[in-house]
Protein backbone atom coordinates (compact mmCIF):
# COMPACT_ATOMS: atom_id res chain seq x y z
CA UNK A 1 0.00 0.00 0.00
CA UNK A 2 1.42 3.36 -1.01
CA UNK A 3 1.86 6.13 1.49
CA UNK A 4 -1.19 8.60 1.76
CA UNK A 5 -3.51 6.12 -0.34
CA UNK A 6 -7.16 5.98 0.73
CA UNK A 7 -8.48 2.66 1.36
CA UNK A 8 -12.04 1.48 0.92
CA UNK A 9 -13.30 5.32 0.66
CA UNK A 10 -16.24 4.60 -1.36
CA UNK A 11 -17.55 1.77 0.91
CA UNK A 12 -16.63 3.61 3.67
CA UNK A 13 -18.88 6.99 2.39
CA UNK A 14 -21.68 4.06 1.10
CA UNK A 15 -22.07 2.88 4.69
CA UNK A 16 -22.62 6.15 6.15
CA UNK A 17 -25.51 7.50 3.69
CA UNK A 18 -27.04 4.24 3.94
CA UNK A 19 -27.46 4.67 7.60
CA UNK A 20 -28.37 8.41 7.59
CA UNK A 21 -31.28 6.48 4.86
CA UNK A 22 -30.29 8.67 2.51
CA UNK A 23 -28.57 8.70 -1.15
CA UNK A 24 -24.63 9.78 -1.02
CA UNK A 25 -24.04 13.75 -1.48
CA UNK A 26 -21.72 14.92 -4.06
CA UNK A 27 -22.05 18.35 -3.61
CA UNK A 28 -22.12 20.31 -0.14
CA UNK A 29 -24.40 23.40 -0.46
CA UNK A 30 -23.71 26.14 2.30
CA UNK A 31 -27.18 26.52 4.51
CA UNK A 32 -29.21 29.63 4.14
CA UNK A 33 -29.71 30.72 7.73
CA UNK A 34 -33.27 32.82 8.69
CA UNK A 35 -31.86 34.92 11.17
CA UNK A 36 -28.35 35.92 11.49
CA UNK A 37 -28.09 37.58 14.80
CA UNK A 38 -24.34 37.86 14.45
CA UNK A 39 -24.12 40.82 11.50
CA UNK A 40 -26.65 42.98 13.88
CA UNK A 41 -23.93 43.93 16.46
CA UNK A 42 -22.73 46.77 15.74
CA UNK A 43 -24.19 47.20 13.04
CA UNK A 44 -24.00 50.83 11.57
CA UNK A 45 -20.52 51.48 13.78
CA UNK A 46 -18.10 53.20 12.10
CA UNK A 47 -14.21 53.15 12.21
CA UNK A 48 -13.59 55.81 15.04
CA UNK A 49 -16.65 53.97 16.81
CA UNK A 50 -14.71 50.66 16.51
CA UNK A 51 -11.21 52.54 17.88
CA UNK A 52 -13.00 53.51 21.06
CA UNK A 53 -14.47 49.61 21.59
CA UNK A 54 -11.15 48.41 21.00
CA UNK A 55 -9.34 50.76 23.63
CA UNK A 56 -12.05 50.15 26.31
CA UNK A 57 -11.50 46.32 25.92
CA UNK A 58 -7.93 46.83 26.12
CA UNK A 59 -8.59 48.25 30.08
CA UNK A 60 -9.94 44.33 30.34
CA UNK A 61 -7.03 42.10 28.96
CA UNK A 62 -4.50 43.84 30.58
CA UNK A 63 -3.06 45.74 27.59
CA UNK A 64 -1.40 49.24 26.72
CA UNK A 65 -3.34 51.11 24.07
CA UNK A 66 -1.57 53.38 21.98
CA UNK A 67 -3.04 55.63 18.98
CA UNK A 68 -0.93 57.47 16.77
CA UNK A 69 -0.68 58.97 13.16
CA UNK A 70 1.97 57.67 10.30
CA UNK A 71 4.30 60.68 11.13
CA UNK A 72 4.28 59.79 14.60
CA UNK A 73 4.63 56.03 14.73
CA UNK A 74 8.23 56.28 14.68
CA UNK A 75 8.03 57.90 17.74
CA UNK A 76 5.36 56.32 19.28
CA UNK A 77 7.70 52.48 19.14
CA UNK A 78 10.59 54.15 20.04
CA UNK A 79 8.69 55.40 23.31
CA UNK A 80 6.95 51.86 23.80
CA UNK A 81 10.81 50.21 23.37
CA UNK A 82 12.35 52.30 25.80
CA UNK A 83 9.59 51.77 28.33
CA UNK A 84 9.75 48.32 27.84
CA UNK A 85 13.50 48.49 28.16
CA UNK A 86 14.64 46.80 24.78
CA UNK A 87 17.87 46.06 23.64
CA UNK A 88 16.65 42.80 21.74
CA UNK A 89 14.41 43.39 19.05
CA UNK A 90 12.90 40.84 16.76
CA UNK A 91 10.10 41.80 14.03
CA UNK A 92 8.72 40.04 11.00
CA UNK A 93 9.81 40.90 7.72
CA UNK A 94 6.88 42.94 6.61
CA UNK A 95 6.76 45.33 3.94
CA UNK A 96 4.73 47.63 6.22
CA UNK A 97 7.29 48.55 8.16
CA UNK A 98 8.16 50.57 5.47
CA UNK A 99 5.37 51.78 3.75
CA UNK A 100 4.47 53.30 7.51
CA UNK A 101 7.79 54.66 7.51
CA UNK A 102 9.35 52.82 9.78
CA UNK A 103 12.52 51.17 8.28
CA UNK A 104 15.22 54.37 8.63
CA UNK A 105 13.97 54.08 12.60
CA UNK A 106 14.50 50.10 12.49
CA UNK A 107 17.87 49.93 10.76
CA UNK A 108 19.63 53.19 11.58
CA UNK A 109 17.45 54.44 14.79
CA UNK A 110 17.75 51.65 17.02
CA UNK A 111 21.40 50.61 16.46
CA UNK A 112 22.31 54.39 17.72
CA UNK A 113 20.74 53.54 21.17
CA UNK A 114 23.06 50.34 21.44
CA UNK A 115 19.84 48.21 19.99
CA UNK A 116 20.38 45.02 18.34
CA UNK A 117 17.26 44.35 15.50
CA UNK A 118 16.84 41.14 14.32
CA UNK A 119 14.41 41.21 10.98
CA UNK A 120 13.13 37.38 10.19
CA UNK A 121 14.66 35.52 7.58
CA UNK A 122 13.65 32.44 6.45
CA UNK A 123 16.82 31.83 5.54
CA UNK A 124 18.23 31.75 8.51
CA UNK A 125 16.31 28.52 9.98
CA UNK A 126 16.19 28.39 13.88
CA UNK A 127 18.57 31.17 14.30
CA UNK A 128 15.23 33.03 13.80
CA UNK A 129 13.55 31.24 17.45
CA UNK A 130 16.66 31.35 19.08
CA UNK A 131 16.73 34.75 19.11
CA UNK A 132 13.07 35.04 19.42
CA UNK A 133 13.36 33.32 22.83
CA UNK A 134 16.16 36.14 23.98
CA UNK A 135 14.58 39.20 22.36
CA UNK A 136 12.98 42.04 24.69
CA UNK A 137 10.47 42.97 21.99
CA UNK A 138 8.90 41.32 19.29
CA UNK A 139 7.00 44.13 16.84
CA UNK A 140 4.59 43.06 14.49
CA UNK A 141 1.53 43.94 12.35
CA UNK A 142 -2.02 43.29 12.97
CA UNK A 143 -3.75 41.88 9.38
CA UNK A 144 -7.26 42.03 10.91
CA UNK A 145 -8.14 43.59 14.26
CA UNK A 146 -11.52 42.48 16.41
CA UNK A 147 -12.62 45.86 18.63
CA UNK A 148 -14.95 43.67 20.46
CA UNK A 149 -12.59 41.20 21.79
CA UNK A 150 -9.21 43.34 21.63
CA UNK A 151 -7.85 40.43 19.59
CA UNK A 152 -5.28 40.91 16.62
CA UNK A 153 -5.09 38.65 13.81
CA UNK A 154 -1.57 37.67 12.42
CA UNK A 155 -1.32 35.63 9.21
CA UNK A 156 2.38 33.62 9.13
CA UNK A 157 4.06 33.57 6.15
CA UNK A 158 7.79 32.54 5.55
CA UNK A 159 8.97 36.12 6.43
CA UNK A 160 6.81 36.84 9.23
CA UNK A 161 7.24 33.52 11.77
CA UNK A 162 4.63 33.42 14.46
CA UNK A 163 7.91 33.30 17.26
CA UNK A 164 7.76 37.00 16.92
CA UNK A 165 4.58 37.40 18.65
CA UNK A 166 4.61 34.64 21.27
CA UNK A 167 8.34 34.23 22.54
CA UNK A 168 10.00 37.74 23.34
CA UNK A 169 8.68 39.42 27.15
CA UNK A 170 7.19 41.97 25.08
CA UNK A 171 4.94 42.45 22.43
CA UNK A 172 4.22 45.66 20.33
CA UNK A 173 1.21 45.26 17.67
CA UNK A 174 0.80 48.15 15.12
CA UNK A 175 -2.91 47.95 13.70
CA UNK A 176 -3.41 49.89 11.33
CA UNK A 177 -6.93 51.58 11.82
CA UNK A 178 -8.28 50.13 8.63
CA UNK A 179 -7.61 46.78 9.95
CA UNK A 180 -10.37 47.12 12.69
CA UNK A 181 -13.67 45.28 12.13
CA UNK A 182 -16.50 44.65 14.77
CA UNK A 183 -16.15 40.92 16.29
CA UNK A 184 -15.30 37.27 14.77
CA UNK A 185 -18.03 37.38 12.74
CA UNK A 186 -16.09 39.92 10.54
CA UNK A 187 -13.50 38.13 10.90
CA UNK A 188 -13.89 35.25 9.39
CA UNK A 189 -16.13 36.38 6.64
CA UNK A 190 -13.10 38.10 5.41
CA UNK A 191 -10.92 35.15 5.70
CA UNK A 192 -13.66 33.57 3.31
CA UNK A 193 -13.70 35.73 0.80
CA UNK A 194 -10.31 35.48 0.74
CA UNK A 195 -10.72 31.77 -0.02
CA UNK A 196 -13.52 31.81 -2.42
CA UNK A 197 -11.28 34.69 -4.27
CA UNK A 198 -8.82 32.15 -4.94
CA UNK A 199 -6.14 34.07 -2.86
CA UNK A 200 -3.41 32.45 -0.81
CA UNK A 201 -4.34 32.16 2.96
CA UNK A 202 -1.66 30.86 5.48
CA UNK A 203 -2.80 27.98 6.89
CA UNK A 204 -1.11 29.62 10.86
CA UNK A 205 -3.65 32.31 11.44
CA UNK A 206 -3.04 33.49 15.36
CA UNK A 207 -5.62 34.82 17.10
CA UNK A 208 -4.33 37.05 19.77
CA UNK A 209 -5.84 38.77 22.79
CA UNK A 210 -3.24 41.07 25.09
CA UNK A 211 -0.66 39.09 26.95
CA UNK A 212 -0.60 35.39 28.04
CA UNK A 213 -2.45 34.54 30.96
CA UNK A 214 -4.01 32.08 32.50
CA UNK A 215 -6.91 31.28 35.40
CA UNK A 216 -6.48 27.27 35.40
CA UNK A 217 -5.55 27.39 38.87
CA UNK A 218 -8.22 28.11 41.18
CA UNK A 219 -9.48 30.35 38.71
CA UNK A 220 -7.06 33.00 39.61
CA UNK A 221 -5.98 35.31 36.98
CA UNK A 222 -1.91 35.30 35.65
CA UNK A 223 -0.54 38.08 33.03
CA UNK A 224 2.54 36.62 31.63
CA UNK A 225 2.39 32.62 31.75
CA UNK A 226 3.66 31.56 28.67
CA UNK A 227 4.20 34.15 26.13
CA UNK A 228 4.42 37.88 26.65
CA UNK A 229 4.35 39.52 29.78
CA UNK A 230 3.40 42.94 28.24
CA UNK A 231 1.37 44.18 24.98
CA UNK A 232 1.04 47.21 23.51
CA UNK A 233 -1.29 47.96 20.95
CA UNK A 234 -0.57 51.08 18.59
CA UNK A 235 -3.83 51.99 16.26
CA UNK A 236 -2.23 54.21 13.44
CA UNK A 237 -4.73 56.05 11.06
CA UNK A 238 -3.65 55.06 7.64
CA UNK A 239 -6.40 56.18 5.18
Amino acid sequence: MEAGTIQQRESFLNNIAKQLGRERMSTVVRPDWKYNPQLELYKGVNQDDLVEILKNQCNNIHTTFRETTTVDLENVVNEVITEYEGKLIVAENDSRFEEFGLSNYLHTELPKEHRKLHLWDPGLGQENIEFSKTADVGIAFSDITLAESGTVVLFSSSMRGRSVSLLPISFICIIPKSTIVPRMTQAASAIHKQIEAGDEVPSCVNFITGPSNSADIEMVLIVGVHGPVKVTYIVVSDK
